[in-house]
């Protein structure tokens, strides 16, 4: 069957029953359709999240995987269900602001301005900060070092990221631009696969959302931290320099996660989630699940959020992408 078929396959079977705007809200379990595979952060805080919505809107939140090419397969198949707030998508920005630059090779075959049409932001959840490693046989010490051996032999050093028109990747681009180096990316499926090869060397660099997993492996030796896109260094790596303060303050990204919707739900249903998920945000054992891990809760209003893909995406249309 042909993909664009297939996914407005998946968006059919996650619709809802026809609706009646007479009708109170919510009446019925909410599907809540995460982007990525079970047991990683985004994962447990949806879990965390679901929990305590069903809890204050007193029906179901039912969390349900559905991964893919980075988030798009989530909010391709989000685009299509009913605009009555019954389904939403826990997913990173990433699909809405850099796929611009990396719209041909994407499995959907549609760029980022078409979804955006068809979704519509809810509520920012947390930021991810992303690290730059490197295994720990790649000779460099640190970032300059890297950049240095990526000068004396164009295009030989590879830098693996968790697929086109992600964060990672537009670290990657961002560097690449700025310093004015040949490196060659190495786009995965997701990050299982890209931490595996990572262990085995099958590649010198990586780019990866910071995570309980990924610490441990620094810890330990495994993998090698170069630089971190984030605000500021963060407690557990306090010897890790941003790449703000490398110099690269285009490339000091983070991965932002949030709550999307179709298109054309009612407004005072949108104002409900979004007043409901800000609670959570407050909640000990919700910021607890965060931050263990080095991520930040966020929250905030639908326009804030909107704001935010709307200012990451003109920056990335600065950089071109492969």
């Amino acid at each position: 069957m042909h993909r664009r078929a297939l996914l407005a396959s998946a968006g059919a079977a996650l619709c809802s029953p026809a609706w009646s705007a007479d009708e109170p809200w919510p009446s019925r379990p909410i599907h809540l359709v995460v982007a990525y595979p079970p047991g990683g952060v985004s994962d447990d805080t949806a879990r965390g999240l679901a929990h305590f919505m069903s809890a204050r809107l007193k029906v179901p939140v039912l969390v349900e995987s559905r991964a893919g090419a980075g988030g798009l397969v989530a909010l391709e198949a989000l685009a299509h269900t009913a605009p009555d707030g019954y389904t939403l998508a826990y997913c990173a920005i990433s699909p809405l602001v850099f796929a611009p630059a990396a719209a041909p090779s994407q499995p959907t075959g549609r760029g980022s301005e078409a979804l955006l049409h068809d979704i519509t932001p809810v509520v920012s959840l947390m930021d991810t900060p992303v690290l730059v490693l490197a295994h720990p046989s790649f000779k460099p010490a640190n970032f300059a070092a890297m950049l240095a051996a990526a000068r004396a032999a164009p295009g030989k050093l590879r830098w693996a990221t968790s697929g086109q028109a992600t964060v990672g990747h537009m670290v990657l681009a961002q560097i690449r631009s700025a310093a004015g180096v040949a490196i060659t990316h190495i786009p995965y499926k997701g990050g299982g696969q890209q931490l595996t090869d990572a262990l085995a060397g099958q590649f010198e660099l990586l780019s990866s959302n910071v995570a309980a997993q990924q610490l441990q492996y620094v810890q330990r030796g495994l993998l090698k931290p170069l630089a971190i896109g984030s605000p500021t260094r963060l407690p557990v790596l306090p010897d890790v320099p941003t790449l703000a303060e490398l110099g690269f303050p285009e490339a000091n990204l983070v991965s932002t996660f949030g709550l999307f919707a179709p298109r054309g739900v009612p407004p005072e249903r949108l104002r409900l989630i979004n007043a409901v998920v800000n609670e959570a945000l407050r909640q000990p054992d919700i910021r607890a699940r965060i931050l263990d891990v080095s991520n930040l809760p966020t929250g905030g209003s639908a326009a804030d959020f909107a704001a935010r893909i709307a200012k990451e995406r003109e920056r990335a249309l600065r950089v071109p992408a492969d």
